[in-house]
């Protein structure tokens, strides 16, 4: 059976240490000045400012490269730090570009994702648990909501790659191959680095 082509980001599965992942965000900041619309499951970076009052750090997301560390995953929007929805367009579940927009982000360094594979090249194997890999920008898709973001099948050998692959997903409808899901932690995570932004 063929695997389903659905990408949708990193999405939160459980901790490290076995806890069920329950919904824990913290709200960040992207200003209008940014180009890039974010969806659900795109990974963020940090991007060195923060919001007029201080209090919440700006993000942008998070491309392949090993310079971009990842701090978290975009889990919801909101005009305001305190509501992680948008109350006056509820059908809204993304940030367009060139909006100011608070973020609400699953930044917990122990994090356990899930991630669908990217499409064509080699696809990964059993030997590949263990090693790390890059993540491959895809484009979100506005109906849904859901980031276009896949983990690449070139590179998973590298040892400062974003990702560290952890096992095959569980589930009856996902096998090795073309577009399979894996559950991956943060390898190059932006709160576990000995430098700053």
């Amino acid at each position: 059976m063929a695997n389903i082509d659905r990408p949708r980001g990193l999405r939160p599965v459980k901790h490290m240490n076995g806890n069920p992942y329950n919904g824990e965000i913290n709200p960040y900041f992207v200003p209008a000045s940014d180009a890039v619309a974010l969806f659900i499951g795109d990974p963020v970076t940090l991007a060195g400012a923060a919001d007029a009052s201080g209090k919440y750090p700006t993000v942008k997301q998070a491309v392949a490269g090993t310079t971009n560390l990842i701090a978290g995953v975009v889990m919801g929007f909101g005009l305001t730090p305190e509501i992680a929805a948008m109350v006056n367009s509820l059908e809204k579940r993304y940030r367009l570009a060139n909006e100011d927009m608070y973020v609400f982000v699953a930044d917990d360094m122990d994090l356990i994702f899930e991630i669908q594979e990217v499409s064509g090249g080699t696809a990964l194997t059993a030997a590949q648990i263990g090693n790390n890999a890059p993540i491959v920008v895809g484009s979100g898709n506005v109906d849904t909501g859901l980031s276009g973001v896949e983990l690449n099948n070139v590179g998973e050998t590298a040892a400062t790659e974003q990702i560290r692959i952890l096992r095959l997903a569980p589930g009856l409808d996902n096998e090795l191959g073309e577009h399979a899901k894996w559950w991956v932690f943060i390898n190059e995570h932006a709160f576990n680095q000995e430098l700053g932004v």
